[in-house]
Order: C-alpha cells, then structure tokens, then sequence
C-alpha cells in the first residue's frame, strides 16, 4: 500500500485505524444493550435520565433479564426487565403476585393479564413492579429509585412509567 506524501505516515495509520476500529473507541461507539424487548433509548426516557443497559439471556430455571441502571452520588434508579417461559403460567404469576407489599392493581389491555404493585415500602425510597402474561410467557417490570423523596420517579409517575414499559414488553412477547 502506497502512502500519499501529503498525509504523512501518522495520519495514514490513524485513517486505517479508525476505518477499522480502535477497541476502546469501538465499545462506546455502539450501545452494549441487547434487550429485545426495550430498548436503551426507551428506558431512558421511563427513568427520566441516560441509563446503560445490560442484558442477560435466560439461562437453566434463570429468566432473560434486562436491567437498565443510572447511579448518582446519592443512590441509583433502575429499571428490571424479566421474561421467563413456565409450564403453567397461571400459577407463577400467582406466585409473583403474592411478592406484593401491596394489594395490586390491575393493568388493562396489557398481555393476557397484567397487575401493577408496590414491592418495597420503605419511606422516602420506591420499588414499584408489574407482572404479566402472554400466552406462556411470564414478565416483570420493576422500576425502583433508591434516591430518597426522588424528584424524578414519584410513585404516580412511576406507575404511568410502568403502563408504558409493559406496552412495550407485552407487544414485542406478542
């Protein structure tokens, strides 16, 4: 390969590498998440900040996993996304259900069936979950901030945030 004169060999180098891909650059140059069935943008915006997303396949009697993060100073707020297939999918979501600190409430229109609840009550902190269905297919969102009276992820607007994440999730388990 002739070099041109006028590029200088340092720059003829740098112009093949960044056609090729440095490593490092090339980790931050695309997003790590996987998750099929939100993506990185969307929780985002259902956090109310940037959040990194990691996913992790279903593995032996271990559900797919989704989990989107964004850490503070003061603590984190993350939203968790499970998937699992049960043989009868009635009696794990009733099992789920009964994770509740809460009686829960039921979400319309979403999967073959769906409830929404609170699963940790501690005062000021916030861990707010929805289970569902589709067809054999089982799901969890929780959405939690463990930032103390958070002024982004109120319990009201926590529980609109979960409506739109289970829309997403229970279309694309469709």
């Amino acid at each position: 390969m002739a070099s041109d004169p006028r590029l200088g060999g340092g720059t003829l180098w740098l112009v093949f590498a960044l056609s090729c891909g440095l490593p490092g650059l090339a980790r931050h140059a695309h997003a790590s998440n996987a998750c099929p069935w939100l993506t990185e943008a969307t929780a985002s915006g259902i956090l109310g900040v940037n959040a990194e997303g990691a996913y992790q396949p279903a593995a032996g009697t271990q559900p797919a996993t989704c989990t989107f993060t964004e850490k503070e100073e003061s603590g984190a707020r993350t939203l968790t996304i499970t998937v699992e297939t049960a043989n009868d999918p009635q009696a794990r979501v009733n099992d789920l259900v009964r994770t509740c600190a809460d009686s829960p409430s039921p979400l319309r229109a979403i999967g073959n069936e769906a409830v929404t609840c609170a699963v940790d009550v501690r005062r000021g902190q916030l861990t707010e979950r929805t289970i569902g269905r589709v067809r054999g297919q089982i799901f969890t969102i929780t959405l939690k901030s463990a930032l103390k009276d958070d002024p982004i992820l109120t319990r009201d607007v926590v529980k609109g945030h979960l409506y739109t994440a289970a829309e997403q999730v229970a279309g694309n388990l469709f």
